[in-house]
């Protein structure tokens, strides 16, 4: 996937990713910095605080039927150390406080617990008996 795809996608940001984006743009969510459409191979996040190793992913009415894939996703980015929290579409135009206090208690957690490095190819494994 990668940096170009990445940007691709950053052309075509749907509206509550705009939105969304606005609210988290040049540190303005308490000071963290967020990137977005970053790419985390194989995958190209919407939203993520690197240092808070949080993930923000806005779902549009598409994920109903994408379960499995977003599950699959998901325990992926969560096995490289991160925590993704997803927000539908109309939560950001409904309530878009909400969705902020619930990003910001996230981020609390996320700094409030240490964290742990994410698996690096052959690390963690034993070869004893």
């Amino acid at each position: 996937m990668g940096l170009g795809r990445a940007r691709t996608l950053r052309d075509r940001s749907t509206d509550a990713e705009r939105a969304m984006w606005r609210a988290l743009r040049n540190r303005r969510l308490s000071g963290h910095k967020f990137r977005r459409q970053h790419p985390i191979e194989p995958y190209v996040v919407d939203f993520v605080c690197i240092s808070a190793r949080l993930i923000v992913e806005i779902d549009g009415g598409q994920h109903a039927d994408r379960e499995n894939d977003d599950a699959k996703r998901t325990a992926h980015l969560e096995s490289r150390g991160f925590k993704v929290i997803r927000c539908w579409n109309n939560e950001i135009f409904e309530n878009m406080d909400g969705v902020q206090q619930a990003i910001l208690e996230h981020l609390k957690a996320q700094a409030s617990s240490p964290q742990p490095s994410p698996p690096k190819g052959g690390e963690g494994e034993s070869n004893d008996p």
